[in-house]
């Protein structure tokens, strides 16, 4: 099981999305409609996984699918086991991550993490509830990924639905 580790602040975050975006770009033959930093690492002053999550918003999945080549050439790995079926997802720096990649073709489920990220930018008491909550889970599911994960997601719907966006798509 990988372990949940919570970090400082980067200050070099901002600039490691820009040169992730620069270099994930050009592995998509339709350019996506948008490529966007999300997650704790989109927040300035609160802890952190130290990975940066990235957002793709394509047409299609078969887009997203087309630069799954060109992205594990990057070093992402393609995980084909998502249980999540809206979206692709990859990740970079196994065993120990360093960016997560989100790719969509939802828009309302992009529009729920970027409303998300500009509320806690904007509200820093919330972004201060967001990091206890955070520190809280990682203490409680320090190796159970999914749980520390799924232990964030009514503070997530509550703050989404509080900033007027749209609510979270249930599978099934």
């Amino acid at each position: 099981m990988e372990e949940i580790r919570l970090a400082p602040p980067d200050p070099q975050a901002a600039s490691s999305f820009v040169a992730a975006r620069e270099r994930i770009l050009p592995c998509f033959p339709v350019p996506p409609r948008l490529i966007e930093h999300i997650g704790s690492t989109a927040i300035p002053g609160i802890l952190a996984k130290p990975v940066i999550d990235i957002v793709v918003l394509v047409d299609d999945l078969a887009q997203g699918h087309a630069a799954i080549p060109a992205l594990e050439a990057l070093g992402f790995s393609f995980w084909r086991d998502n249980p999540v079926r809206t979206r692709l997802f990859l990740v970079k720096g196994l065993p120990s991550r360093t960016h997560h990649l989100h790719i969509h073709a939802d828009p309302t489920e992009v529009e729920r993490h970027l409303v998300f990220r500009d509320h806690l930018r904007a509200h820093p008491g919330d972004s201060a509830a967001y990091e206890a909550l955070k520190r809280e889970l990682a203490e409680r599911y320090r190796t159970d990924r999914e749980a520390y994960t799924e232990g964030k997601s009514a503070f997530i719907d509550a703050i989404v639905a509080r900033a007027g966006g749209p609510p979270r798509l249930r599978e099934g």
